[in-house]
């Protein structure tokens, strides 16, 4: 880790163990309808509102060298919100793909997509799949946009590409394995994540990553999405630091 790329984030630095950051950070961005209600506005109004939040975090990440950020962004529960707040929120992708373009190049963060992007509308496709063509030659930190995404989903869509393969004859079923499932869900070639971040409070994971998660330690803030900054993306990775990850052993086991 270069003490370089941690300047943006002097005076809080000193707070993490540099040589043990998480590869991998994911965030369910909640608490944005709550953050506009609180100023008696629309819920667009918190959306539109929680952009610095997500340049915040994809920076901060970025400086520390943090190599993927996957980001919950609209799940297919999402479509059963009121209209005028699917439009707005479609509309908002739009505007924000394009606005941001030039900070990921600048960053030198690559821009990639899981779940079922292809079910959003043409004009959103279109800027999306434009970005992500605009930084595929990028090789720092990989930003994943979960759109039109959920986790039963993916994990039914991998069991129908397995059961094809076994089908004709590809696949044998008693060669199934953990990593024959993860080959084909969305997040294929990604690490799963060691941290979650979830705003606003609420003990839940909302169909999100249900395999990737497994064991993933969660880190919940009452902070709403929209005031989430570099400073509680710190305290975040420092509660992480403070955790024994065992993956069912023991701590001896561990220690040794």
């Amino acid at each position: 880790m270069q003490a370089e790329k941690l300047a943006p984030l002097k005076g809080m630095d000193h707070k993490l163990d540099l040589n043990n950051l998480p590869n991998h950070i994911a965030v369910i961005m909640d608490g944005n309808g709550r953050w506009a209600k609180k100023r008696g506005a629309s819920r667009i109004f918190g959306h539109q509102n929680a952009i610095q939040a997500v340049r915040d975090v994809t920076e901060g990440c970025a400086e520390m060298g943090i190599k993927y950020l996957t980001l919950y962004a609209f799940s297919t529960e999402n479509w059963y919100r009121p209209k005028i707040e699917v439009e707005g929120l479609m509309a908002l992708l739009v505007s924000t793909i394009k606005k941001e373009l030039k900070t990921l190049l600048k960053n030198n963060v690559r821009l990639t997509t899981i779940g079922e992007p292809e079910s959003l509308p043409t004009n959103c496709k279109i800027e999306l799949y434009s970005a992500i063509d605009a930084t595929k030659e990028n090789d720092g930190m990989e930003l994943a946009l979960a759109l039109n995404y959920s986790g039963r989903v993916d994990l039914k869509n991998s069991m129908k590409q397995i059961a094809g393969l076994v089908e004709r004859g590809e696949l044998k079923a008693e060669d199934i394995t953990e990593q024959t499932i993860s080959k084909y869900l969305s997040t294929a070639g990604k690490p799963d994540p060691e941290l979650l971040i979830r705003t606003s409070g609420e003990m839940r994971i909302s169909n999100f990553l249900l395999w990737e998660l497994a064991y993933t330690e969660i880190y919940i803030t009452s902070i709403l999405w929209p005031d989430f900054r570099k400073e509680h993306l710190v305290e975040a990775i420092a509660s992480y630091q403070q955790r024994e990850r065992r993956f069912g052993r023991i701590s001896e086991q561990v220690k040794t």
